[in-house]
């Protein structure tokens, strides 16, 4: 029988650096190793995720939490579920965090909100491990290049979204915050520590 495969998320404000290090785990985790974004990934996924990114329309903070819950429904079912179950690993950019982080906290939704909706409609399968990769809004900025809906936003804005971060990373099991202040070797060390003390 085919071992089930391991589910990986890495998240953080746009500038973190998670790009990056997703690429380098994946590699790190083999040549089948799936690399997924989020949202996107499928093609209606990559529909929803160039709706949710155009500033214009606009969309209200609720209507966003709910496209992006509709998205990872899409990637879950279409992708990670069946890499998994073939044994294979996924490591993918950004997924229940965002969502808490930037609707359900800095945009006020709500985070028992956001949490029930996540859970309820994009619960299963669930990540073995999140990480965090944990940036001041300053550093973040000045790593980011183009502006989208999101990144555009005030400073202010940004630093609640690191904020619902950490409540995020308080709150929810399998979620480790990790410092993405040094160096891309020494932060893609530490994602693997945290990847082999994960286990199967």
């Amino acid at each position: 029988m085919t071992a089930r495969g391991r589910f990986f998320v890495l998240d953080g404000l746009d500038g973190c650096g998670k790009s990056t290090q997703a690429t380098r785990l994946a590699r790190a985790l083999g040549a089948e190793a799936l690399h997924l974004r989020e949202p996107g990934s499928t093609a209606a996924g990559e529909r929803i995720r160039a709706l949710l990114l155009d500033p214009e329309p606009a969309l209200t903070p609720a209507a966003q939490a709910l496209l992006f819950a509709a998205a990872r429904r899409q990637m879950l079912e279409e992708l990670v579920a069946p890499a998994l179950a073939s044994g294979r690993d996924v490591v993918c950019e950004r997924f229940h965090p965002s969502t808490f982080a930037y609707q359900g906290w800095a945009l006020g939704v709500g985070e028992e909100r956001v949490l029930s909706l996540l859970e309820t409609w994009a619960g299963t399968p669930a990540p073995d491990l999140t990480l965090i990769l944990d940036l001041d809004p300053e550093s973040a900025r000045a790593r980011r290049g183009t502006q989208d809906r999101f990144e555009s936003a005030a400073r202010d804005f940004h630093e609640r979204v690191a904020e619902g971060y950490r409540r995020y990373a308080a709150r929810v099991a399998r979620v480790v915050l990790l410092d993405a202040r040094d160096k891309v070797d020494d932060v893609a060390q530490r994602i693997a520590a945290e990847v082999a003390r994960a286990g199967r």
